[in-house]
């Protein structure tokens, strides 16, 4: 009987061209039934299963979901804010991801090196939408030093992480 060991390399990139091609599929379209992935990847339902469910055990795939064009919505314009705290204690860096994960038109937000602090992208309706944002939200959380806004004109490339 054959045991596959668990190493570094398996949970860091080691798959093989049919769980990369399962991926592939899944990214375009995750209601694929087990049936459909199989047939694009050259398996049987049963096989794509069990690598999908290995692929899953392994985090590799995190969640299913769906892509929702924001404008049908009401959220024309995005904006990209650099920020910058007073502090950088563990406790402010905590404390201020914990506010910014409760303001639900934040869509990312990334801690980073360089002259500013955080990039974060915000989906608001306008501009009136965006001021509403920083007077009620953003300037409410405390210790923000500077901000430095920047409107979104088009997306030139949207995209998940390469799967090759």
């Amino acid at each position: 009987m054959k045991t596959l060991r668990k190493t570094a390399a398996n949970e860091e990139g080691s798959f093989d061209k049919i769980d990369m091609a399962i991926l592939r599929v899944l990214l375009l379209d995750s209601r694929k039934t087990l049936q459909e992935i199989g047939k694009e990847v050259g398996l049987s339902p049963t096989s794509c299963w069990t690598r999908i469910k290995k692929l899953e055990a392994q985090g590799v795939i995190k969640r299913y979901t769906i892509d929702v064009d924001p404008a049908k919505l009401g959220y024309h314009d995005s904006v990209i804010v650099q920020v910058t705290l007073e502090s950088h204690t563990d406790e402010t860096l905590y404390d201020f991801g914990r506010v910014l994960a409760t303001i639900p038109e934040i869509q990312e937000a990334y801690l980073v090196s360089g002259d500013y602090d955080y990039y974060i992208r915000i989906a608001v309706r306008d501009t009136r939408d965006y001021e509403r944002l920083l007077r009620e939200k953003l300037y409410k959380i405390p210790g923000i030093r500077h901000s430095k806004s920047h409107f979104v004109l088009r997306v030139l490339k949207e995209t998940s992480v390469p799967v090759i």
